[in-house]
């Protein structure tokens, strides 16, 4: 019998490579979007894959939505992908942000647990829950300590997966994943904007790329490793709770760094504090500058996962490394700002 899945928020990064494994393995996929007057395929499309999906209207802070859409699919597997995921946005949306990240994966398992019971669920957690972090590397048994809106919202939608898990005897997993990013990744996210505006100060579109912390430290992979550990952990006989996570960690400055290199600026760093600066050594132009704008009002400076329980359990390991991540993003948009497209 032909394995289904639902996948909501599947139009985002990780939907869209989710998506496209599970296609891969022959599974029905279900495609959970809200409803929108533009629906966003650039991903979906990108990947080759739109056609192959069944869409749905869903909406996860809906309860009765989640349930119609749950009873009428009854889908092997339920991928909770959608949120709001911009940290800095929840800031200024901290009541949508909860709806979306604390009501949502409660909605969802609550429609499982009455209409679907044999689903498997899954809950993108977040790095994020570890805010101020109490010890490094972090691992599944580190307190957690959230420094936003966002991580509060997610360590609900965690710790209800937890309990649906123990109250119900539910097959439910999360995933505590650490930064992962792609050529999909948002432009509203770091990594994707250093890599676009670079590419259009390479074009001679742009003048000069702004930035907040540089000294913030991530644990950053490639999207389409971590969505195969998702899979991963709901084929496991019991469920549990994973961190995903490369065990390196580099900063905002590196990042940029490399990504300039691979569009031809030598990038140096000159000065101290909100007054450094990046130049390209080339040109001896600034193409770097701090703005205090882009500072979050609680930072979270340094976040370093260790897999070993996920390598453990079912063999997970990324392996795409920090270099060949910015090298693919850095080209990716390169080769867009070059065609005159950008998502």
């Amino acid at each position: 019998m032909t394995k289904s899945a639902l996948i909501t928020g599947v139009n985002g990064q990780d939907g869209a490579y989710l998506a496209q494994h599970l296609l891969s393995l022959g599974y029905r996929v279900i495609g959970g979007m809200r409803r929108s007057s533009t629906p966003n395929f650039w991903r979906l499309d990108e990947l080759g894959i739109t056609r192959q999906i069944e869409f749905v209207p869903l909406d996860v802070s809906d309860a009765s939505n989640c349930t119609d859409i749950v009873r009428r699919y009854k889908p092997t597997e339920v991928y909770n992908l959608a949120a709001q995921s911009f940290v800095e946005a929840s800031f200024h949306q901290p009541y949508y942000t909860l709806e979306a990240d604390g009501s949502g994966p409660l909605n969802l398992l609550e429609s499982i647990r009455v209409a679907s019971p044999e689903s498997r669920f899954y809950q993108a957690s977040t790095s994020e829950l570890y805010g101020k972090v109490q010890e490094i590397p972090q691992t599944e048994s580190t307190p957690f300590y959230p420094r936003s809106p966002y991580a509060a919202a997610k360590l609900y939608g965690h710790w209800i997966t937890v309990n649906h898990r123990e109250a119900y005897g539910m097959h439910a997993s999360s995933g505590i994943l650490f930064n992962h990013e792609s050529p999909l990744r948002g432009p509203e996210f770091v990594t994707r904007k250093i890599t676009m505006t670079l590419a259009s100060i390479a074009h001679g579109h742009t003048d000069c790329l702004m930035l907040g912390n540089i000294n913030a430290k991530r644990d950053w992979g490639f999207a389409g490793d971590y969505v195969k550990g998702m899979y991963l952990m709901l084929q496991q006989s019991s469920p549990g709770d994973f961190v995903l996570a490369t065990n390196e960690t580099h900063t905002v400055r590196e990042f940029a760094t490399i990504a300039a290199s691979h569009m031809g600026i030598d990038l140096i760093w000159d000065g101290e504090g909100l007054k450094e600066i990046g130049v390209d050594r080339k040109t001896g132009a600034t193409v770097v500058k701090i703005d205090e704008r882009f500072f979050r009002p609680s930072e979270v400076d340094l976040l370093l996962g260790n897999p070993r329980k996920a390598n453990a359990a079912f063999g997970w390991k990324p392996s795409t490394s920090f270099g060949e991540l910015v090298e693919m993003m850095a080209k990716a948009d390169y080769d867009r700002v070059a065609r005159g497209v950008l998502q």
